[in-house]
């Protein structure tokens, strides 16, 4: 999505720790072992592998805020200031895209009388450390609820490239975002349920398939913030492709060189396809259920 050049922009909302020596977020595993909930479906699936959007790590109910060094008015974000910034950096695209995820969910949850808290992005390298245990790249972006953080290393999305074919694009990157806040929607609404089983029609397939929808509504509705330019029909293909390329037959045949839908944990890609487009096509998140 290309963003108005003269929409101010509120790096605030984004964390900064890139290259900082310093981990991420939240510190502790507070009462047990957390689980992976499979989030945009971008992690890495095998040790070796590729990398599939992780929604989040589920731990206990402890949690911890980001804090310290590393904040928007000490790093790069700093100099995030306007849609033209977005459009020419790729961590400004990130505070642009968190910017409109969150001014569009404030307002849509305020108009059925619920509300809305922040949940801030951290930007990373490596390693960092949140309210749901130690994560490394590996993980791929994710959603912790414990501290209600989204964590994303930028380098996320030239693998997405690289290693699992996608064309890429601002909305393919605007998608992953989306869907990590559809994690985060899901939490606010007590619907974030991955449960522990895995398989096509699973209850962690169902939360990553719904996360997709949320994504899909919040691109309907993006230019209603104010700092988005209505998607058009090539960066729309950028991010169903995306999504196709992220689905768990796709990256089980290219991994594996089989497919086996009783381990899935995200969803095919013709239903990751499916769900996106749902969202896009509606704008209307009570269309996501899966």
């Amino acid at each position: 999505m290309t963003f108005d050049p003269g929409a101010r922009l509120d790096p605030s909302q984004v964390e900064d720790v890139r290259g900082s020596g310093r981990f991420g977020g939240g510190f502790g595993r507070m009462g047990g072992t957390p689980v992976i909930v499979g989030g945009g479906g971008l992690g890495l699936i095998l040790t070796i592998a590729l990398i599939v959007l992780n929604s989040g790590i589920l731990g206990g109910s402890g949690f911890s805020n980001v804090t310290g060094a590393g904040g928007p008015e000490s790093s790069a974000l700093a100099s995030c200031q306007t849609g033209a910034d977005a459009n020419a950096r790729d961590d400004c695209r990130i505070v642009g895209f968190v910017d409109s995820v969150q001014t569009f969910w404030k307002q849509e949850l305020q108009r059925s009388g619920q509300t809305y808290a922040s949940a801030t992005t951290v930007l990373f390298t490596a390693q960092a450390d949140t309210g749901c245990g130690p994560a490394t790249t590996a993980v791929g972006p994710f959603y912790c609820p414990n501290d209600g953080h989204v964590y994303l290393d930028l380098g996320f999305f030239n693998e997405l490239r690289t290693q699992l074919g996608a064309t890429g694009g601002p909305l393919a990157e605007g998608y992953v975002v989306g869907h990590e806040y559809g994690h985060h929607i899901q939490d606010l609404l007590g619907q974030l349920s991955p449960g522990g089983s895995t398989g096509a029609n699973s209850q962690a397939v169902k939360t990553e398939l719904q996360a997709d929808c949320y994504a899909g509504v919040w691109i309907d509705n993006a230019a209603s913030t104010g700092l988005l330019q209505p998607p058009t029909d090539a960066q729309i293909a950028d991010a169903l492709n995306a999504a196709q390329s992220v689905g768990d037959d796709r990256i089980q045949q290219e991994t594996q060189g089989q497919v086996n839908p009783e381990t899935w944990t995200h969803g095919s890609s013709a239903q990751r396809q499916h769900w996106l487009t749902v969202g896009m096509q509606t704008g209307d998140p009570s269309a996501c259920t899966p």
